[in-house]
């Protein structure tokens, strides 16, 4: 195949669209293995029906539906405007309450109104945390490790650097526990993630554009020729996956 056509079919994949948070196209293109836990199974040990629950930045709400939580005990924010918009469409019409947020730092709620609050993979400011969360609350988060993809970053973005270096386990188990929280548990996975053709790493780029900050194909069409005949030569491209977990309780001092 020319240049030419690699590069038309990639910038296809650059212009597909991304909703929620749904990595269904590119099923069977790539390897991305769960982490060791089970996240939902995790938010399922300590949830009880009764507890009205957030879901930080839900996406499009396809992790939170499979926790099974009553509707009229779920909140959840997104901040992504076409999430947002999705979350209306789904999640309204069965009554999850749906809210739009605007930055991490102000989460428009009461004080100490939610039992449990979860997030997985978004941002998020635990002064908010916890203050929006009642005495006795959980708080679990599943988070993308700073060491998530630097290695095929370092490839594309010159100069990059790595990743925020507090965001790892022990900084948040070490300002949760400072703020009266009980670490209930904490579980942290590095492993390979591998791409089998360029076009479904391009996809995953777009979608992750704060990991790739900048990238496109036009701007990046030789590094991914490059990466094309390392597919070509064996058969795929590898990055770092890295992924951690903190299941903590507020106490009731």
């Amino acid at each position: 195949m020319k240049t030419a056509e690699f590069v038309n079919q990639w910038e296809d994949e650059e212009n597909y669209a991304f909703e929620g948070w749904d990595f269904s196209h590119i099923d069977g293109r790539w390897d991305c293995p769960e982490p060791p836990w089970n996240y939902q199974a995790v938010v399922k040990a300590y949830l009880k029906d009764t507890d009205t629950l957030l879901d930080m930045g839900t996406g499009g709400g396809e992790n939170l539906l499979t926790i099974g939580h009553p509707y009229d005990n779920t909140f959840v924010t997104e901040a992504y405007p076409p999430n947002f918009e999705l979350c209306q469409k789904t999640l309204s019409p069965l009554g999850i309450t749906v809210t739009r947020t605007f930055s991490d730092d102000k989460l428009p709620f009461p004080d100490e109104c939610f039992d449990f609050v979860i997030n997985r993979h978004e941002s998020f400011d635990l002064e908010e945390v916890n203050r929006v969360l009642k005495k006795g609350g959980f708080f679990i988060t599943q988070q993308v490790g700073n060491q998530n993809s630097v290695d095929l970053v370092q490839r594309f973005i010159e100069g990059f650097n790595p990743h925020n270096p507090a965001h790892v386990v022990d900084n948040y188990t070490g300002i949760l526990k400072s703020m009266g929280f009980q670490i209930i548990d904490t579980d942290e996975s590095v492993y390979t993630v591998n791409f089998f053709d360029i076009g479904a790493f391009v996809f995953y780029a777009k979608a992750c554009v704060w990991e790739f900050p900048g990238f496109t194909v036009k701007k990046h069409a030789e590094k991914l020729l490059e990466c094309q005949r390392e597919v070509e030569t064996n058969g795929f491209i590898s990055c770092i996956g890295h992924r951690f977990i903190i299941a903590s309780q507020k106490t009731e001092e």
